[in-house]
């Protein structure tokens, strides 16, 4: 399963009085900037030569503590909407084969655990999903009912502050400018806010006017994980079930997804040829 539409599979394993256990996860916005720029902050030439692809970053740090991270990295490419139940703003990124938007746009995410959540999660596996849900509700609330996505400037949302304006985008369904700063979990921004800088320190030009802040990110990984027997790789309450990939809490991302799934298929057919 993967973690932007697995809710319904939760629910399911639940009705069936299933085990399953609360996952740290990451959660965050989406940080969009003009190709162009990425490619002269990385490659130093503008334009980018003819023989190079879109370039791409990949930036983390620590506050306080805490992983602060761009995650799904799109050169040349889209936000793009991905809710997945009515009154929810969930967004993610794409990029196509020729990877030739005029936009670059990075999942940009804070880690969290246990310690942050409004609810318990011992005995209490919903509790990250919770989180997530008010978070995306709250992005939806904002707006005018429609799929147009909670948005500010970079330099205005390290500033705490209204965007009069905002820059063009690849987000078809549209933005409107709204105080993220103040819509997302203080801590949540407060760990971004702090952490932008440092980005900015790595790779300089990447906080500008130019790079718009987008909500939220908040499907990055699985808020569950669904519980699986180490060696036989199936759920522990019921034979036949192999709980895989990123829905259930075993990878983080396209390939090792992919690596789970390959892991999984190979218990599987130990399982089928048992006599």
């Amino acid at each position: 399963t993967r973690p932007h539409s697995a809710r319904d599979i939760f629910e399911m394993l639940r009705s069936k009085s299933l085990a399953l256990a609360f996952k740290p996860f990451a959660l965050g916005v989406r940080i969009e900037h003009p190709q162009a720029l990425i490619d002269e902050i990385q490659y130093k030439q503008s334009p980018r030569s003819p023989y190079l692809p879109a370039s791409s970053y990949a930036l983390s740090c620590q506050v306080d503590e805490k992983g602060v991270f761009s995650f799904c990295m799109c050169p040349g490419g889209l936000v793009v909407p991905a809710a997945t139940s009515p009154g929810e703003i969930v967004i993610n990124g794409m990029s196509l084969s020729r990877r030739d938007s005029a936009y670059a746009n990075a999942g940009t995410v804070v880690s969290i655990d246990e310690r942050d959540l409004d609810e318990p999660a011992a005995g209490n596996p919903f509790a990250g999903v919770a989180f997530q849900a008010q978070v995306e509700r709250d992005m939806y609330n904002a707006g005018d009912g429609s799929q147009k996505a909670p948005a500010q400037r970079l330099v205005d949302f390290l500033a705490g502050k209204l965007s009069p304006n905002l820059p063009d985008s690849s987000y078809i369904p549209g933005l409107y400018a709204v105080p993220l700063h103040q819509l997302l979990p203080d801590f949540v921004y407060q760990h971004l806010r702090r952490a932008i800088p440092q980005f900015e320190h790595k790779m300089r030009g990447y906080v500008t006017r130019d790079a718009v802040v987008i909500g939220t990110e908040s499907r990055t990984s699985s808020p569950i994980r669904i519980p699986r027997h180490a060696e036989s790789l199936m759920h522990p309450d019921l034979i036949g079930l192999f709980p895989c990939g990123e829905g259930a809490g075993y990878a983080g991302g396209i390939v090792s997804a992919a690596m789970d799934g390959q892991r999984v298929a190979r218990a599987v057919t130990r399982h089928l040829r048992q006599p």
